[in-house]
């Protein structure tokens, strides 16, 4: 099946004008439409993990996230970022501490509670396998993390639905609706796992600079209200992980970046 014939079947569904290249990403198809000469986004889940992160977007209601303008089975229409402002490009260009609000700002909105029930969710904990795996053949800054992460599952705090991937491209300038978020995992636990996610971005130059590390982290502590070494904690945790992802796609050179930012944090905590 050609990426074309993917979205021949929404385009007719929803009446849909192409309206730019198609992106291609490891678990959805996306491509740029107009519905009634607005702009939107058609996202097209190829995955269990998209699927329901399709609907987790349905259920937040554009609070947050990008507004849900239609959505069936794998298919998924919603409004369109057109604002110019990146996220990304303010973290390395003077902004950082700005963008850090900005995400904080979105994971508030996102972890709020909300009237009726999530969709089906995964807890946290089981997403840990790879780094038990890890920890078991290379041991070192692998096992520490993975000490850390059990002792902070073993006993969770401020429980929520997460977003599970929050990183610097994943809220994106949607102009007079502000900030939002796109691309979802469906996960349940303690909220301070998606802050952490903030600190260890590899596509950040930055993030393995341990000046920038220690600013960022009083950023968040006081954006976000979090215990300042439960946050440490995290971060330590989710490098490790993060890592063991990446060393499972022979990716060596992201996995030592993330196992430097796992370092930082472990050097703090030892402070």
């Amino acid at each position: 099946m050609t990426v074309a014939d993917i979205f021949e079947p929404w385009l007719k569904r929803w009446a849909l004008v192409p309206d730019g290249a198609p992106i291609i990403t490891p678990g959805s198809r996306l491509l740029p439409v107009r519905v009634n000469d607005r702009p939107a986004m058609l996202k097209v889940a190829l995955d269990v993990d998209e699927k329901y992160g399709n609907r987790l977007m349905t259920w937040w209601g554009g609070d947050g996230s990008a507004r849900v303008l239609a959505h069936h089975e794998d298919g998924l229409l919603m409004e369109r970022a057109m604002g110019r402002r990146s996220l990304m490009q303010m973290a390395v260009n003077g902004e950082d501490d700005e963008a850090s609000r900005i995400l904080c700002s979105a994971l508030a909105r996102l972890h709020a509670p909300r009237v009726t029930p999530p969709p089906p969710l995964v807890e946290l904990g089981p997403w840990f396998a790879s780094l038990r795996v890890a920890a078991a053949q290379h041991d070192g800054l692998y096992s520490l993390s993975l000490q850390t992460a059990e002792t902070l599952l073993a006993d969770p705090q401020d429980v929520v639905v997460l977003h599970g991937d929050m990183h610097h491209d994943n809220v994106l300038d949607f102009e007079s609706r502000g900030w939002l978020a796109i691309d979802p995992k469906r996960v349940r636990g303690e909220r301070g796992f998606d802050y952490a996610n903030l600190m260890c971005n590899p596509d950040l130059p930055t993030a393995t600079d341990p000046a920038r590390f220690r600013r960022q982290l009083d950023v968040i502590v006081g954006a976000a209200g979090l215990d300042r070494r439960r946050l440490l904690q995290w971060v330590l945790a989710f490098a490790g992980l993060s890592a063991a992802w990446f060393l499972e796609d022979d990716a060596l050179e992201q996995a030592s970046g993330q196992l430097k930012v796992a370092q930082i944090a472990a050097s703090m905590l030892d402070a």
